[in-house]
């Protein structure tokens, strides 16, 4: 066997571990892509599922967020209603006339006037509180319209005033009050 046979026969046989080395380089290559592309799918599926969840939690946010503000608006709306139906009232009941003052000022002195001593009210009612009434007129208070009646050493003071009278019936009857305006 001769040196050229040799080196050939080694040559070929390197050729050949060449060729078998790159085609299983190839294949590991095409593998690694294949691998790749499999996992920027899969990172890809990911990201879109979560932007995906992302957007409804969003979305939810923000309708929550909106309906909040419609009923914080809506709310306010009611309470300004609220207030301009009271103001109304107490126009009314500040500007009654003088036979409904009266009428009031007799029903409440009737039930009430046996428990004071001394007697106050508006400047406006004064003339007609002394009239009905047999208690010492102590003097003029700031009000609507009513009285309080205090007893002998001014530790009770019963306050009828329209004020006091219109806030009571308020308060108790608010819910009610708003069920009528909004259903």
């Amino acid at each position: 066997m001769g040196l050229e046979t040799v080196v050939k026969d080694i040559m070929d046989a390197a050729n050949a571990e060449v060729s078998r080395i790159k085609a299983e380089t190839d294949s590991e290559v095409l593998q690694i892509v294949v691998d790749a592309k499999d996992e920027a799918k899969r990172i890809m599926g990911e990201s879109l599922a979560k932007a995906e969840d992302d957007i409804k939690m969003m979305k939810q946010q923000e309708i929550s967020s909106a309906n909040l503000e419609v009923k914080r608006t809506l709310l306010n709306a009611r309470k300004g209603i609220l207030e301009e139906v009271y103001d109304r009232a107490f126009e009314a009941i500040s500007s009654l006339p003088e036979a409904k003052d009266k009428e009031l000022l007799t029903v409440i002195l009737k039930n009430n006037e046996a428990n004071g001593k001394r007697i106050y009210s508006n400047a406006k009612s004064e003339k007609l509180v002394r009239e009905l009434s047999s208690l010492e007129y102590a003097g003029n208070i700031n009000c609507a319209g009513g009285v309080v009646i205090e007893n002998e050493d001014g530790t009770i003071r019963l306050d009828y005033t329209y004020d006091v009278i219109l806030k009571s019936v308020n308060e108790q009857f608010l819910k009610q009050t708003s069920d009528i305006l909004f259903g």
